[in-house]
């Protein structure tokens, strides 16, 4: 009987166990601070960047040829009708676009607003006072590992912060690591791995709070989740089916 009771004992503290867990590993912005200046960030452009680049001036009949246009049918073959959009502009490899009548312009590492200047410089003797509106179409993430729905998100508005681009991705499950995400970011053909932790505040001040174009972003599973892999994530449960079969054992044998 004492050694029953002993094993249902033993049983129920691994429950216990098992079921406990630290908010320090869970909880966000541990050390929350009082303030914070908020950071300028625009993203900077890079080779295969696809580019949607609409070109206006006074005088629409000279900006026209700079806005390419294709013709683009839909709907079924008895009923298609056409369409026309703009074409995107492409940075090359060597950092470059090809603009109608004026060539190659390298845009590879500027910011938008940069690269919004030099095209207005190199139209300077074709369009007065050129307007220039341009995106990043393909702008995107990619979140891996353990959140909720890991995949590519395409960011419409070219600004997104880690914790943005985590929330889209449903938020990391309880058994993803808060204090080690992985950042993995190519820059001039470089790429980069940085470690971050979100439990404490201080992140909000660094250079990856803002993600950039193509970054991907890596959960690691933490113990809970490694060790379930090996003995099965049922375990809890079968543990304290066991215990209370033990129980029950315990209060009917006299």
């Amino acid at each position: 009987m004492n050694a029953i009771y002993r094993l249902a004992t033993f049983l129920l503290l691994a429950v216990v166990l098992q079921s406990c867990s630290s908010s320090k590993n869970i909880a966000y912005f541990q050390d929350t601070i009082a303030s914070s200046t908020a950071q300028k960030f625009e993203p900077v452009l890079q080779p295969d960047d696809v580019l949607n680049i609409v070109i206006s001036s006074e005088n629409p009949e000279i900006a026209a040829p700079y806005n390419l246009k294709t013709v683009v049918f839909q709907g079924n073959a008895e009923s298609s009708v056409a369409q026309e959009r703009l074409q995107t502009y492409l940075i090359d490899q060597t950092g470059f676009i090809e603009l109608p009548m004026v060539g190659n312009v390298k845009l590879a590492g500027l910011t938008r607003t940069e690269a919004v200047n030099e095209l207005k410089k190199v139209l300077t003797d074709h369009i007065k006072d050129p307007i220039i509106n341009l995106r990043i179409v393909n702008f995107k993430v990619s979140i891996l590992g353990e959140v909720a729905k890991p995949g590519v998100y395409t960011i419409q508005s070219e600004r997104v912060t880690l914790v943005e681009a985590l929330a889209l991705a449903g938020d990391l499950t309880i058994y993803g690591k808060r204090n080690d995400i992985l950042l993995i970011r190519e820059k001039e053909g470089i790429k980069t791995m940085q470690r971050i932790d979100i439990t404490k505040s201080d992140f909000i001040n660094s250079p990856y709070y803002y993600l950039t174009q193509n970054d991907v972003v890596y959960i690691e599973p933490n113990k809970t989740r490694v060790n379930s892999s090996v003995i099965g994530p049922n375990i809890a449960v079968g543990i304290s089916a066991l215990s209370l079969v033990v129980t029950i054992l315990a209060l009917t044998i006299k």
